[in-house]
C-alpha cells in the first residue's frame, strides 16, 4: 500500500465574516471556506459584536476571538475539524459568560479554585 507523505501548504486567512449560522474565511490563495457556525459553540453563543471582534494569529494561520477565548486554525477549517471542546468545558464557559466573569482558561481555573476554597474543599 502506498501512503503519501506530501506536505500540504495551508493558505493564510485574510478576512473573516460571520452570520447567525455561518463562519466564512477568505484565504490568501483566492479561495473562501464557509463552515456551519454550529461547529464552534462559543461562536454560536456569542453576541454579533463579540464574533466581529477577531484577530489573526501569526501570519494568518489562525483566528482568535479575544472576547470569547476562542481560537480556530485555518488547517482545522480546511480539514473539516469541528471544535473539540467538551460539554463540561463549554458549560463552565457558558456559566462564566452569563455571570460576566472572565472567560480565559486561567480565569475559569482561578474561579474554580476559589469556589473550592470557599466551600472548604
Amino acid at each position: 500500500m502506498y501512503v503519501s507523505t506530501t506536505k500540504v501548504s495551508v493558505p493564510e486567512a485574510m478576512t473573516i465574516a460571520t452570520t447567525e449560522d455561518t463562519l466564512t474565511v477568505e484565504l490568501s490563495d483566492g479561495r473562501a471556506i464557509s463552515v456551519p457556525l454550529a461547529w464552534y459553540p462559543r461562536l454560536v453563543h456569542a453576541m454579533p459584536q463579540e464574533r466581529d471582534n477577531w484577530e489573526l494569529i501569526g501570519e494568518g494561520e489562525g483566528i482568535h476571538w479575544p472576547d470569547l477565548d476562542e481560537d480556530i486554525s485555518i488547517e482545522d477549517l480546511l480539514a473539516g475539524r469541528k471544535s473539540g471542546e467538551s460539554r463540561r468545558s463549554l458549560q463552565r464557559w457558558l456559566e462564566a459568560k452569563k455571570e460576566g466573569r472572565g472567560l480565559t482558561l486561567y480565569e475559569l481555573t482561578a474561579y474554580d479554585k476559589e469556589q473550592r476554597r470557599s466551600d472548604g474543599q
